[in-house]
């Protein structure tokens, strides 16, 4: 049974096209990254996997569920989210802002169990967040900020997470250490990714598999090196790509006309 699973999906917006007739299955366990220019439907297509977003016609189904089927709780439970541009509230600590991600669990007017509380500590442990744990949420740099949203989203127990430009305005330290620790998450866990990124060399780098975007429409579906390697690539992009090995990873390096 495939951990995310799209048949035929489309998101309109007025007479806007964003997500056309898109078919996409998601072994549970893997990382597969949405990459394509901008307008290309990526963030509409997780969104909509995330449940913000109705589609216009298809279905998405989480391990087996029918995402429509599911209240709003249920859904939490199954899929949890790492929007682009999250928000976060003044005057909460750290602990606190993870700890919202068991609410999906407990519900808004019970107090957290111990279970719950245990859950919120191990995250906080691996995302080496414990020495933040009290602090308010606005003194935490870009990168510590990032994990802690990522924290949050770990901590509803999810077996599918979707990520939207989760590395956006993080320093290139910042941006490995938070592609790493998912990395783990998907391997020690069975954790099943799906990401947008627009750095093509980190999406091919860390993801299982690339999909190809353009125009709402999957252009390309395949193994990371094949993806990143194909002559679909630039020319989905408009430009002149070309890829260089680096010590066995694939770097892409966009060329000047």
């Amino acid at each position: 049974m495939s951990a995310i699973d799209l048949r035929e999906l489309s998101v309109r917006a007025g007479s806007a096209t964003l997500v056309d007739n898109v078919t996409l299955s998601v072994e549970p366990g893997t990382w597969c990254t949405l990459i394509g220019p901008n307008g290309a439907g990526k963030t509409t297509l997780v969104e909509t996997v995330a449940g913000l977003r109705r589609p216009s016609h298809g279905s998405i189904a989480i391990h087996g569920t029918t995402l429509s089927e599911m209240k709003d709780r249920e859904r939490a439970r199954k899929v949890s989210l790492v929007p682009q541009h999250p928000e976060v509230p003044v005057g909460m600590t750290v602990r606190d802002y993870v700890a919202l991600g068991r609410t999906a669990h407990h519900g808004l007017f019970r107090a957290a169990s111990p279970q719950d509380r245990s859950i919120v500590d191990s995250v906080l442990g691996r995302l080496s967040l414990r020495d933040f744990a009290e602090r308010d949420v606005v003194t935490l740099s870009g990168g510590e900020r990032q994990r802690m949203v990522l924290g949050r989203a770990m901590a509803q127990s999810t077996m599918v997470m979707v990520l939207d430009e989760p590395i956006t305005g993080l320093d290139l330290r910042h941006q490995m250490e938070l592609l790493e620790l998912l990395k783990k998450e998907v391997a020690e866990c069975g954790l099943t990714v799906l990401a947008t990124l627009h750095d093509l060399t980190l999406a091919g780098q860390f993801a299982d598999r690339l999909v190809l975007l353009d125009r709402g429409r999957v252009v390309l579906d395949g193994i990371a090196g094949d993806v990143v390697r194909s002559p679909a690539l630039g020319e989905c992009y408009g430009m002149n790509l070309r890829v260089v090995d680096v010590d066995g990873a694939d770097v892409v390096v966009p060329v000047r006309s």
